[in-house]
């Protein structure tokens, strides 16, 4: 800074705007800004508003007037009256997705006609995210083809929007990304990066940190398992202990280290018993509730604890929470949790600052956005499966993808510590229910059933 006679100091020349005069004021930016955002938004644009404002009307007013088929689909699904697919799934999610589309579009509309330039450009960006959604959908029920070119124009004119409503908002972005990248720069030199400030914690429970303790620990969890697999539970046999459709990873053992990290952070300093008292009761809670939560959306079983004994006595809390969990394993849960918060985490933030602080936010979101869809499409194949098994036919795209590239031998190779039994999941009508010996039978009644569903959700979307 410099100052002047008049005692007025000067912006050094890094830090003026740019076109701006010597002594110009700092706030002139904002002036600026200020005097874009009542500037009229142009013509084409508020037309653009009228549109979409006339369409989500029209939307909601066409999905008002099939409430009582939609209410009357949704009672017969809770029934047991159709299947539970993939299909389905997805066109339940086409509905619910239509139906919030249509009441951003009415925002947005309102938003450009009343000339709000600042929110309306910030409410495109939720748009383009909620487009490529509806794309993902569309392609997944009804291919790639004609169906997707509204989509795509539109998807094009909200790029458009986001960038040329309001320029002073990319600007802004712009600079608030420098200031993190250089206090993102002074942490890594001090070598504070990624701890927690004052007495939150051990460390910044934000999702660059938690991504990461994600991926290491899916990968960390696998490699312990296998090796378990290899030494104690059948010596010499080796076996795929994956729990996703690509990749060595097992989420069960991410998900776990996320929760344990932030319900022990700070209990960092605490006393061992209590972090290993609640690591224990944590990490048996998650184990039940993914056992649960798989037997009874896919019929899978990756592991069973019935029967399980201690020193020849038959361990109560296996047989309290139906194998889902034991006494050995929750002890274990334990004893990691405290290794974990006290050994690992120091050293797995060391790991991870390893990242050149320039790359962490870009390589992390080409991460997150691959182990995303590949979570996606770990869920699909696993739906798909059980719909194999259960004899029931590809019925959309999706479905027929997931039969000719990932078969039931692909599956049964990839996850192989898993079986799925379709009937014992709650999903499954009475009919099923009987065994594999009607299966056919079942598969051609429900099969017509399926494609009414089906139709009939094609009808209200």
């Amino acid at each position: 800074m410099t100052r002047h006679q008049d005692g007025k100091t000067a912006q050094p020349k890094h830090m003026r705007p740019k076109g701006a005069a010597p002594d110009a004021p700092a706030s002139a930016g904002l002036g600026a800004a200020g005097a874009h955002g009542k500037k009229k938004i142009p013509l084409v644009m508020r037309l653009y508003g009228v549109i979409c404002l006339v369409g989500g009307v029209v939307a909601l007013a066409v999905m008002a007037l099939a409430a009582d088929a939609l209410i009357t689909f949704g009672n017969d699904l809770f029934q047991g009256a159709y299947n539970v697919t993939l299909t389905l799934i997805l066109n339940v999610v086409e509905i619910v997705y239509m139906l919030v589309y249509a009441v951003a579009l009415v925002v947005f509309g309102v938003l450009l006609l009343k000339n709000h330039r600042r929110h309306a450009a910030q409410f495109a960006y939720a748009l383009i995210a909620a487009n490529v959604v509806g794309l993902l959908i569309d392609i997944m029920l009804r291919g790639i083809g004609a169906n997707l070119i509204s989509g795509i124009v539109q998807l094009l004119i909200l790029i458009v929007m986001s960038v040329t409503l309001d320029p002073t908002l990319v600007r802004e972005r712009r600079f608030r990304r420098k200031m993190r990248d250089l206090q993102t720069r002074e942490e890594a030199e001090a070598g504070i990066i990624g701890r927690a400030k004052g007495d939150r914690g051990f460390i910044e429970l934000d999702f660059f940190n938690l991504f990461w303790v994600f991926v290491v620990c899916c990968f960390l969890g696998l490699v312990i398992e296998t090796v378990y697999h290899f030494v104690v539970v059948a010596p010499g046999e080796y076996q795929d202990r994956a729990g996703m459709l690509f990749g060595p990873f097992s989420p069960i053992y991410g998900f776990g280290a996320v929760l344990m990290t932030v319900a022990l952070n700070r209990f960092y300093k605490a006393n061992p018993l209590i972090i290993f008292l609640v690591s224990a009761v944590i990490g048996g809670a998650f184990e039940f509730f993914v056992s649960w939560f798989m037997q009874m959306a896919f019929g899978a079983v990756a592991w069973d604890y019935t029967g399980m004994t201690i020193f020849g006595i038959p361990d109560p809390v296996a047989a309290l929470l139906q194998g889902r969990t034991s006494t050995p394993f929750m002890l274990m849960w334990g004893a990691l949790g405290f290794v974990w918060i006290k050994l690992c985490l120091p050293a797995l933030l060391k790991l991870i600052n390893l990242i050149p602080w320039k790359l962490r936010y870009s390589v992390t979101a080409v991460c997150a956005a691959l182990m995303i869809a590949n979570g996606v499409m770990t869920l699909q194949a696993l739906e798909c499966w059980y719909e194999r098994l259960s004899g029931i036919e590809p019925s959309s795209p999706v479905e027929e993808f997931y039969a000719r590239d990932f078969d039931n031998a692909y599956m049964q190779n990839r996850f192989q510590s898993m079986s799925i039994t379709p009937e014992q999941t709650a999903r499954v009508p009475e009919a099923t229910a009987a065994g594999k010996t009607g299966a056919a039978t079942q598969a051609e009644q429900r099969a017509e059933q399926d494609a009414a569903a089906a139709t009939e959700l094609e009808d209200v979307a």
